[in-house]
């Protein structure tokens, strides 16, 4: 078994974890949501053998690289984040239908890579620029950012959809939404979830700027995707700025965490293939 099947596994299982999670939320089934967490958990440890071999097999193709430089690979990962802090949140906040607003990420991000059309998953030898030391610290800890900030859309539609319905009418236990936390629970772990990807993103920029400096001689171009992260850093900056000098929370900080993510897929996805520049090679 290669790294390639291990890996279309883990689509399959986030598929199936996916749905447990939605049978959880729909129709209240507590006694699924233990099942829901190993799924998750198994799957997490599929996917991680499957990052490990195909590691392993670019050295045994004398290769010898970090599964970490093309698009395939970096939704893999960005997939393989997600799930990893979430089972921290989970873990740590003891709020297993997070799952319902996070998981799907994962899946999503693992069916895209696996199933698009265009996205090649061969590995192949790195071009000259990528051939750095910086590779992995600049990759690891934007990724990390990117799968908080994904989470914390997540949580950002959930909090949106819950008020909602306060809105309109009073949630109760025995109502569809009941199960989820309090307004106040969600719109506390939103805000900690963007604060950690903030940290992480500022950390990538800054190692993505001294990476540019010995692969290209200088520490900012404003290439489209320097010009992108640096923007999506600031829709978090303004963001987390207005919460601890006025007080924002609850449904402004909601919308602002989609509006950031929106600003992370672009940053991270539609540069690579509307606009060209240094990072182009991101797009195979």
């Amino acid at each position: 078994m290669d790294s390639s099947q291990l890996i279309g596994i883990t689509t399959f299982t986030y598929l199936f974890s996916t749905i447990l999670y939605a049978i959880i939320f729909i129709f209240k089934t507590k006694r699924l949501e233990t099942v829901a967490t190993i799924f998750t958990i198994i799957a997490f440890l599929i996917q991680t053998a499957g990052i490990g071999l195909r590691w392993l097999e670019s050295y045994q193709m004398g290769i010898g690289r970090a599964p970490l430089t093309n698009m395939y690979e970096s939704v893999v990962f960005f997939a393989w984040t997600i799930i990893l802090i979430y089972l921290v949140i989970e873990w740590k906040f003891k709020t297993r239908i997070i799952g319902v607003f996070a998981v799907p990420f994962a899946f999503l991000a693992m069916a895209y890579g696996s199933f698009a059309s265009g996205i090649s998953k061969e590995i192949s030898p790195l071009i000259p620029a990528l051939q750095s030391n910086w590779l992995i610290a600049h990759v690891v800890t934007c990724f990390i950012g990117y799968a908080a900030f994904a989470i914390a859309a997540g949580l950002g539609i959930m909090y949106l959809i819950k008020n909602t319905s306060e809105t309109r009418q009073s949630t109760n236990d025995s109502t569809l939404l009941g199960s989820l936390p309090p307004l106040k629970v969600i719109d506390d772990i939103t805000h900690k979830t963007m604060v950690f990807g903030f940290l992480w993103l500022s950390i990538g920029i800054i190692t993505g700027a001294i990476w540019a400096n010995s692969a290209w001689g200088t520490y900012w171009s404003w290439d489209p995707k320097e010009t992108w992260s640096l923007i999506t850093w600031f829709v978090y900056a303004i963001t987390l700025h207005a919460r601890y000098t006025r007080g924002w929370g609850g449904t402004r900080i909601a919308w602002l965490a989609i509006l950031g993510f929106i600003s992370v897929i672009f940053t991270y996805y539609g540069v690579n293939f509307l606009l060209s520049g240094l990072h182009s090679y991101g797009a195979n």
